[in-house]
C-alpha cells in the first residue's frame, strides 16, 4: 500500500466531549500515522467539521452560507491536527480549494504529489470548495485525483452493518460488501455522490472503528477488523 487517504470525523476527534478537540485522541491518531509514514506510506487526510458546525440542521441560515461555515470548520480542524502531527515529528501541509491567505496553500494535484514526495502528510481541507457537497464527496474526489490506493474511513462504528447496531443488537456486520449493494440497500457508508464516484473510478473503501486500539496501523498491516467496500 503506497498511498492512502484517511477520512476522520470531527466528532471522533472530539472524544467524549463531542465538541472541540480531545488532544489525547488526536495525538493517538498522530502516533499511528507516524508509524505508517516511517514505513514509507504516503498519507493524505480529510477531516469533517462536525465537532464545530452542524449548520444544516438550522432553518434560519441559508444552505450555501451554512456549507461555507462548514468548509471553514474543516480548515480549523486540519490546522489543529496538523500541529499535533508536527509535535510528534512529522512534516505536514494543508491544501484548500480556495485561498486562505497564508494559512494554507491552494490545492493542485502537482502540489499534492510534490508534498508526498517530500514525505509530508497532506491535509485536504475545505471540502470541494462548493456548497451542496459533503466531506464524503471531498475525500472521494481528492483520493481519485491523487490516485490513492484506498480510502480508509475511520468511524465511531467498527464497520458496515445492515442496520444501526446502536439500536438493533441483531444488526449484521459485513466483512465485505460491494458498492452496488451499498447503494441498493442505502447502507450509508458515504453519501450518494461519493458512492457514484467510487463506482465509476473503482476506488475501494475500508471502514473501521477509530476507537479500537491501533486501528489505523492494524488496518494497513493486515489485521483488519472492519468492512471492505469493493468496486
Amino acid at each position: 500500500m503506497k498511498r492512502i487517504m484517511l477520512k476522520l470525523s470531527g466528532e471522533a476527534l472530539a472524544g467524549e466531549k463531542k465538541t472541540g478537540f480531545d488532544e489525547e485522541t488526536v495525538r493517538g491518531v498522530a502516533l499511528q500515522v507516524k508509524q505508517l509514514v516511517d514505513d514509507g506510506v504516503e498519507v493524505g487526510i480529510v477531516i469533517g467539521g462536525g465537532n464545530f458546525w452542524r449548520g444544516r440542521t438550522s432553518e434560519n441560515i441559508d444552505r450555501t452560507k451554512a456549507d461555507q461555515i462548514g468548509m471553514l470548520a474543516t480548515i480549523m480542524n486540519c490546522i489543529y491536527v496538523s500541529e499535533i502531527f508536527r509535535s510528534v515529528g512529522m512534516q505536514t501541509n494543508i491544501l484548500t480549494p480556495f485561498t486562505c491567505g497564508a494559512f494554507t496553500e491552494l490545492f493542485s494535484k502537482d502540489r499534492a504529489n510534490q508534498c508526498f514526495k517530500q514525505g509530508m502528510v497532506v491535509f485536504f481541507a475545505g471540502g470541494t470548495g462548493h456548497p451542496y457537497f459533503s466531506t464524503d464527496t471531498g475525500v472521494m474526489l481528492r483520493a481519485i485525483e491523487v490516485e490513492a490506493d484506498v480510502i480508509l474511513l475511520a468511524k465511531a462504528i467498527d464497520g458496515v452493518y445492515d442496520d444501526d447496531p446502536r439500536t438493533n443488537p441483531a444488526a449484521k456486520k459485513y466483512d465485505e460488501v460491494s458498492i452496488d449493494e451499498v447503494v441498493a440497500k442505502n447502507l450509508q457508508v458515504v453519501d450518494m455522490t461519493a458512492s457514484i464516484l467510487a463506482k465509476e473510478n473503482k476506488m475501494p473503501m475500508w471502514v473501521f472503528g477509530l476507537n479500537e486500539d491501533n486501528s489505523i496501523v492494524n488496518t494497513i498491516k493486515g489485521n483488519f477488523n472492519g468492512t471492505k467496500v469493493t468496486v
